[in-house]
């Protein structure tokens, strides 16, 4: 039987990169896997790391080069190369892209191509203003078709109330039940209680 072909598309939430590169390397294991890396993304060193090192464990975990520029993604559409298309870490500025239709980056031209082929893509928010000013845009996104979303939860309510991150445990789930066309529910992780 052959793998299903994801591909896994990686945006600037730096602070994320290391728990995302690890289920992504995981995934490589179960899943035929296409690197997909913002510009941003694929080009910026920070505190969590460097981009070099983060664009070669995607490529030795893969085997395949990095699709990171709008060029190189929009044959995805019409070569009908992906069954899934997984965004992880997806960033507010992404999820406002998508919610409005904008598309100037590998990775909304990745989404906007395989979508054109009414197969699904996998949404794992990783944004300090999800209960701000991407409420909106998430909401959005929650209503279209063929948009699934990794369960999430506030990752730090006290200190970052409007902060959202995606369970990256449950992307193998998710991905079962939005090839199916359904959202893996709940949408609303718990991870932690707090007593206040």
């Amino acid at each position: 039987m052959e793998k299903l072909r994801a591909g896994v598309a990686l945006c600037g939430s730096y602070c994320t990169f290391k728990s995302a590169v690890e289920t992504f390397e995981r995934l490589c294991g179960e899943y035929d896997v296409t690197p997909i890396m913002s510009e941003r993304s694929g080009s910026t060193d920070s505190r969590f790391g460097k981009a070099e090192d983060f664009r070669a464990r995607l490529t030795a975990a893969s085997g395949k080069e990095i699709v990171d520029t709008v060029v190189k993604a929009e044959p995805i559409g019409p070569k009908r190369l992906l069954d899934v298309l997984i965004v992880m870490p997806c960033t507010g500025n992404t999820i406002a892209k998508l919610a409005n239709g904008v598309t100037d980056s590998a990775v909304t031209m990745a989404v906007k191509a395989h979508l054109r082929n009414d197969r699904p893509v996998v949404l794992a928010v990783s944004t300090n203003d999800a209960l701000a000013a991407n409420a909106e845009n998430i909401g959005k996104l929650l209503a279209r078709k063929n948009i699934f979303f990794v369960p999430f939860y506030q990752d730090d309510p006290i200190g970052k109330p409007t902060s959202l991150a995606a369970d990256l445990t449950l992307v193998e789930d998710t991905v079962k039940c939005a090839m199916e066309g359904k959202q893996l529910q709940p949408v609303l992780a718990q991870r932690k209680k707090y007593n206040i």
